[in-house]
């Protein structure tokens, strides 16, 4: 087994990382390996010189700071395990500092815009039509992840409770709350999905009754978005964005915000801070008689 391989083999059993964050990993390390072959290296002879002259080459074939600086964690990890591992006995990214990017504010759709979205009647005998605007309202209620939301099952939502068990990120599971009106029409929409396809726990599944997949649900928001926003971004995580830019609005503290989203730390959530602010800076120009 190569370092790589037994890198990867760490995250997916015992850092618990999903299967798209590994494949990233990867891919980054397999081109990262292919530019040492090129200059006659190994990742046990790296050193700072090179891993520079990798970050240049990157930069210099158009990749974003953003993109760049991915990288560059990558390696900090792998290098970092191949240190703890004896197999290096000098970090080469010690030296190494990640590029200066702009900040990307988090795109959302107001809650006006949400509310005409779904505020839609679907014929409820249709279960597509049902479960099209289940999906959505589900993204923009809960603020789940799209990862999250293929894999939820019907044994996952507490009607009693009011909530539904999520399992996001390296197997953490979360607690999200729900209102009663989404409940009943959750508790009406699992009572067609069982009539049309009985036998099956998924929560989400297609006209088939095979389960979601990422580009089914890609293409759902972005012709539903389409409807009420010319935004061009309209991917399923502008929802996971607008319901926390929307609750905190409405005064969430952004700690139970952070929760709810299934963050790590509280750094990640307060992106989200950037948008109110900017919303509460237009509005005070906009009202204050002297600004």
């Amino acid at each position: 087994m190569d370092n790589i391989e037994s890198y990867l083999q760490y995250l997916e059993y015992e850092k618990r990382y999903s299967v798209h964050t590994l494949t990233g990993y990867g891919t980054d390390l397999s081109k990262f390996t292919a530019f040492l072959q090129e200059n006659s290296r190994t990742d046990q002879d790296a050193d700072f010189r090179i891993v520079r002259r990798w970050i240049v080459s990157l930069v210099a074939n158009g990749n974003t700071p953003r993109t760049v600086n991915r990288k560059i964690a990558t390696l900090r990890s792998y290098f970092s395990f191949l240190m703890k591992k004896g197999l290096i006995s000098i970090n080469p990214m010690e030296k190494v500092t990640s590029l200066k990017c702009d900040k990307n504010l988090p795109t959302y759709v107001v809650s006006e815009k949400m509310d005409a979205l779904l505020d839609e009647e679907p014929d409820k005998t249709c279960f597509s039509e049902v479960r099209d605007l289940m999906v959505l309202e589900f993204l923009y209620m809960t603020g789940v992840r799209l990862s999250e939301l293929i894999h939820l099952k019907e044994s996952d939502v507490d009607m009693t409770g009011m909530t539904i068990k999520v399992l996001g990120k390296r197997n953490k599971e979360r607690i999200v709350p729900l209102t009663a009106l989404f409940c009943k029409a959750l508790q009406e929409y699992i009572s067609l999905k069982n009539a049309t396809f009985p036998g099956t726990n998924l929560l989400f599944i297609l006209d088939s009754g095979k389960p979601l997949y990422e580009r089914w649900v890609h293409r759902l928001t972005t012709k539903s978005l389409g409807r009420v926003t010319t935004m061009k971004k309209r991917s399923p995580h502008v929802l996971r964005h607008s319901f926390a830019t929307n609750i905190l609005d409405r005064g969430a503290d952004l700690n139970a915000i952070k929760e709810l989203l299934g963050h790590s730390n509280l750094a990640a959530t307060q992106v989200y801070t950037h948008n109110s602010l900017r919303r509460i800076k237009s509005v005070y120009k906009q009202a204050h008689p002297r600004a």
